[in-house]
């Protein structure tokens, strides 16, 4: 089966063409980030001006690379949700809309389940069940998934996202945006243990996360070193981001242990940072559990995660309908 997957959830219009949900023949993405990066973050109307001028473009472009017509596909599967709502109808409208008028099947497809859905476009995926910690911009949560479409959330986070506090801090200290890959960088120069800031466990017998606190301590940091922080930014990165990976790593690690399965999977944005894959590899390796974690290029949005998830939707017979529409929050198993 050939999907047509499209994903515009947010800062980035994406088109793939996926075959039988494992085998990319064809992933295009068209990123925003010089259109945001003045601002800091993504800016809601910029992003859906800028979807409806490259969706077109982008599911030709990804068609063309696959060698395919649009009549060679057999359906469509499109982000429904969550994520900015003025971004999801620009890729949604035009999925339903352009898979009525060619006769295919389409599907709604949840972003968070895509990015599940990106570890099976790997060489090595994880077999069921296993523990995924999904780390973004926009989310922060822990699952148990048991068969391609049965995922249970088992923790999340209660105030902002990893991702959205690197890019908080990020701009907090002057870095630019996106904050994950300039923090992971600049923190190659510093040293993690100078500037020790709070892990935030919350109930360690839980699997929450909290990183409000954590944005609020670096804050702190800057306001009262007025004079030197500036010279000590490599150092205030590198203990900001020790401080994230350290808790996603014990969350994970918990997770793991409370329902004694051996492998594990990292996705999501945050799922590229360096730090977090290495320390996740080493203190999973103490206790002889497997990782799995997508190739970097497929830890960001991209649409080819949207088309494997929707094989899945469409083999179990789930199919969209006109009436449909996009939501903007909705974690798994709610």
């Amino acid at each position: 089966m050939i999907i047509l997957g499209i994903e515009s959830s947010c800062d980035e219009t994406a088109a793939a063409v996926v075959a039988d949900g494992t085998r990319i023949q064809a992933s295009v993405v068209a990123s925003q980030v010089a259109v945001h990066s003045p601002y800091g973050g993504v800016v809601p109307e910029l992003a859906s001006r800028r979807h409806i001028e490259a969706i077109v473009p982008v599911v030709d472009q990804a068609l063309a690379r696959a060698e395919l017509t649009a009549t060679q596909i057999d359906a469509i599967a499109v982000t429904r949700g969550p994520g900015l709502v003025g971004a999801l109808l620009v890729g949604f409208s035009f999925a339903r809309a352009y898979a009525y008028s060619l006769g295919k099947p389409w599907v709604g497809v949840n972003h968070l389940t895509g990015h599940i859905h990106s570890l099976f476009l790997s060489s090595d995926p994880p077999a069921f069940p296993f523990i995924a910690l999904l780390a973004s911009g926009g989310h922060t949560s822990i699952y148990y998934v048991t068969s391609p479409l049965s995922i249970e959330l088992m923790g999340r986070t209660r105030d902002d996202a990893a991702g959205e506090a690197f890019d908080k801090v990020s701009k907090l200290l002057g870095l630019g945006y996106p904050g994950g890959g300039v923090i992971s960088r600049i923190s190659q120069e510093g040293r993690p243990g100078r500037i020790v800031f709070p892990r935030a466990y919350l109930d360690k017998q839980a699997f929450d996360f909290s990183f409000s606190g954590l944005k609020s301590a670096v804050r702190r940091y800057v306001e009262t070193h007025p004079q030197t922080w500036k010279s000590e930014t490599a150092d205030i990165a590198a203990g900001f981001q020790q401080a994230v990976v350290d808790v996603l790593t014990a969350k994970l690690l918990s997770a793991a242990r409370s329902r004694k399965c051996r492998r594990i999977a990292v996705v999501g944005g945050v799922a590229a940072n360096q730090c977090l894959r290495q320390t996740l590899r080493d203190k999973a390796d103490q206790e002889e559990i497997s990782v799995f974690m997508p190739p970097v290029d497929l830890c960001g949005d991209n649409a080819a995660m949207i088309a494997a998830a929707g094989y899945h939707l469409l083999r179990a017979g789930k199919t969209g309908e006109l009436a449909d529409d996009v939501y903007s929050t909705k974690d798994l198993n709610t």
